[in-house]
């Protein structure tokens, strides 16, 4: 059933939470491949630099999720859920879940950094809590990763979530959120 007159297009989100949609879900991709692929390069610049620019995104990704909330609470658009009952249901606690996990994994990666210790770019230290604590480095740096990959995880069931309202359903949900 084609229900492509149920969401007008009035019923679209204002430009600037367009972006800092977009910006949001390429900044995850970037950080989460980033993360994966950071043992790959050689000791020294090369893995200094992926690093560096890993944490140089997710600070970024950090001002992206801090400026996206306060627009949302603000002057953001406000949109009606999709659908009514459960699935409305599930797709808001989604988009809060969403946030979280993209909070949490910004502020357990910074906690690794700080953790951790870290050069970036050779330019600027930033000196290790507590060096000699192995197993808190682990378990931090572990968490993020856990934490990183659920939030891959989800943001890929959002994603399939808002295909198949517009390949599927046809009802006008992606176009939402599609820049004009």
């Amino acid at each position: 059933m084609n229900t492509t007159s149920r969401i007008s297009q009035s019923d679209t989100y204002d430009k600037r939470t367009i972006i800092l949609h977009w910006l949001s879900a390429l900044l995850v991709m970037v950080l989460w491949i980033a993360g994966q692929t950071i043992d790959f390069f050689p000791t020294g610049t090369p893995r200094i630099t992926v690093r560096s620019l890993h944490i140089s995104f997710g600070v970024l990704l950090a001002v992206t999720l801090f400026v996206r909330i306060l627009w949302r609470r603000g002057a953001g658009s406000k949109l009606p859920p999709a659908d009514a009952g459960a699935l409305g249901k599930l797709a808001i606690g989604v988009h809060y879940l969403l946030y979280a996990l993209m909070l949490a994994v910004v502020v357990i990666g910074i906690a690794a950094v700080w953790i951790r210790g870290d050069n970036l770019f050779k330019l600027f230290t930033v000196p290790a809590f507590d060096p000699a604590n192995k197993a808190l480095r682990h378990n931090v740096v572990e968490l993020h990763g856990l934490l990183a990959n659920i939030l891959l995880g989800l943001a890929a069931f959002h994603a399939a979530a808002a295909l198949w309202h517009g390949l599927v359903k046809k009802d006008g949900v992606l176009r939402r959120m599609l820049p004009t």
